[in-house]
């Protein structure tokens, strides 16, 4: 592929992911819009303290969301880099856009809390992950958490956590205890759908095997699933003994036929299986087993 040809494809794969964190930024706002606030249910993040300072002042929630972002886009251009930073501009101005455009459109739940904090986290998780899958933001807080995980002795979980709970007690002084807990319950449901959005449904596993019977094991994975494994030495720490372990890259589907292959071949096998958020390049393909 000619230089020319490589620079019109990254302009072109740089414009729909822009497309893209700018679709995501509007399905959050709608969802806000139209299910969360006019039920009295808030966000975490940013975009809860946003809520609440138009709740309490009068002011635009567009105008708050775009206004008290800015020093976290800041954060991430220096932590991350200036095309997350650029994304990220474009995520937040999109979702404050889409925050007036919706304001006064009906909302499509009410009265139901339970439906509207699973409905409200759902849209709002989906327009959130869908941004963050294309490289953008549309809430600043998890970049301060980041910073603070780097200066002091906790993780980034732990401070997102610890952020949010403030968050959330701000929201309780306009929404209510009882509007707080819905907002922590959508803004939960929501951050698992951002998850399933940036990783996808299917997923991955990583197996790795530790049997005596290392070549019959790797055959009967070719033969039986059509996944192809690798191998590698490693020694025992305590009987200090040499084997063969085998890692193996399966989609989600297949792990329940790979552990019956497993326990058919050798049972007493040491087998540890971790989740693999992405694959890419190599050999990652099914070959045909039929």
């Amino acid at each position: 592929m000619s230089t020319l040809k490589k620079q019109q494809r990254h302009k072109l794969i740089m414009i729909l992911r822009g497309l893209m964190v700018i679709i995501g930024g509007f399905i959050a706002a709608y969802g806000l819009e139209t299910v969360l606030i006019p039920n009295n249910v808030s966000d975490g993040g940013v975009t809860g303290l946003s809520i609440v300072g138009s709740q309490l002042f009068g002011l635009p929630l567009g105008a708050l969301i775009a206004i008290i972002n800015i020093p976290f886009i800041w954060l991430g251009y220096k932590q991350i880099g200036k095309t997350f930073a650029l994304f990220s501009v474009i995520g937040i101005v999109s979702l404050a856009v889409g925050t007036i455009l919706f304001h006064h459109t009906p909302a499509i739940i009410e009265g139901d809390t339970l439906l509207i904090t699973v409905v409200g986290g759902i849209i709002l998780g989906f327009g959130m992950g869908l941004a963050l899958r294309n490289g953008g933001a549309l809430d600043g807080i998890d970049m301060l958490a980041v910073l603070l995980a780097r200066k002091l002795p906790f993780g980034t979980s732990d401070f997102i956590l610890f952020l949010n709970a403030f968050v959330f007690i701000v929201v309780s002084t306009v929404f209510g205890l009882q509007g707080a807990i819905l907002s922590a319950i959508a803004y939960f449901i929501a951050s698992k759908v951002i998850h399933i959005v940036e990783e996808g449904l299917s997923g991955s596993k990583s197996f790795q095997i530790i049997t005596s019977e290392p070549k019959l094991m790797v055959d009967t994975i070719r033969d039986r699933l059509g996944r192809s494994a690798t191998y590698k030495e490693a020694y025992g720490g305590f009987s200090h003994e040499k084997f063969q372990e085998i890692t193996c890259v399966i989609n989600r589907l297949e792990e329940t036929k790979l552990k019956e292959i497993i326990s058919e071949i050798d049972p007493k096998s040491f087998v540890t299986v971790f989740d693999v958020a992405e694959v890419k390049g190599g050999n990652f393909r099914k070959n045909n087993i039929h």
